[in-house]
């Protein structure tokens, strides 16, 4: 009932969720955009010249195609091409890969673990398992082959996910508990041409109290909600937030915009994914003008 309240009260937004299920009526990407983006935001996209973050996210999925980018959505190709350029040490260790579900030979895996599709967003294919005896193997096995099936190009145009190979990965658990009430905090660095600018914080992933707060890179709070509320707190500093830095340069140099996911456990940093274009820009702001200072971060390449 609650979710019927909620499209009967928002019928743009589901106007747009019935639109993606029919996709395959917009063979132009350009047109599809500008549908759903007008759904989605309440007003126009513009293509021709984009001030807005929002905008310029749509504009990049169109015009920012470098064969690079797939691999670098890829959740296990990424690995090797990110310990190429700051080592494995930063590597989550991977546990093992198959094409489906019912390949998996669990007893060749830890009593703990994390279960991913290698092409899912939002953290959607993502199945964590603390303890194999009271592990819902039905459930897993359903919500990683509905992930298995779902590609983010042919719903959001997101370009770099279009020829991703869809596979099933097996990696350690690190900086879990087994209460389920405690969960990991990630640091997402949104990176512009090799600075990161803001980082967001999130946390209480699993207990039904997710926030998203922002800061700069002095770790200072910044006045931003973006998709999810804010905590009423000031998150501590971590410790080794500048070795985070030096990392998110290194993996966004010469990218006009990428996320850099990282998680740091026991003063350890761990490097998470890379995502281009963080709910799929279609999240408004608050307050508004957000949406132009982050676009003022995003310098636009040529076109190819």
């Amino acid at each position: 009932m609650k979710n019927l309240l909620y499209r009967l009260s928002h019928p743009a937004h589901t106007l747009a969720g019935l639109i993606r299920k029919f996709w395959f009526l917009f063979p132009s990407d350009a047109f599809y955009l500008r549908v759903i983006y007008y759904l989605e935001m309440g007003e126009k996209l513009n293509l021709d010249n984009p001030q807005k973050f929002t905008e310029k996210l749509q504009w990049l999925k169109l015009y920012d195609r470098k064969p690079i980018y797939t691999r670098m959505v890829d959740k296990i190709t990424v690995k090797e091409y990110v310990s190429n350029i700051i080592g494995d040490r930063y590597i989550i260790p991977t546990l093992g890969i198959w094409n489906h579900f019912d390949e998996i030979d669990f007893s060749k895996l830890p009593d703990e673990f994390v279960l991913k599709t290698n092409h899912g967003s939002g953290g959607s294919g993502v199945i964590i398992c603390h303890d194999k005896a009271n592990f819902n193997y039905d459930l897993a096995r359903k919500t990683l082959e509905d992930g298995l099936r779902r590609n983010t190009y042919y719903k959001y145009r997101e370009w770099p996910y279009k020829n991703v190979t869809p596979r099933l990965f097996a990696e350690k658990l690190i900086g879990e508990s087994s209460d389920k009430n405690v969960s990991l905090n990630d640091y997402k660095f949104y990176c512009f041409n090799g600075k990161p600018q803001i980082v967001m914080f999130s946390s209480g992933r699993f207990n039904n109290n997710l926030t998203f707060d922002y800061y700069n890179m002095n770790w200072e709070k910044l006045p931003l909600m973006w998709d999810k509320p804010n905590s009423d707190i000031v998150a501590t500093k971590p410790s080794n937030f500048s070795e985070m830095i030096d990392i998110c340069e290194l993996l966004s140099k010469d990218i006009p915009h990428v996320r850099v996911d990282l998680y740091s456990v026991n003063n350890k940093v761990y490097f998470g994914e890379m995502t281009f274009f963080d709910a799929s820009g279609y999240s408004k702001f608050e307050p508004a003008n957000w949406n132009r200072l982050l676009g003022d971060f995003l310098k636009l390449p040529n076109r190819e």
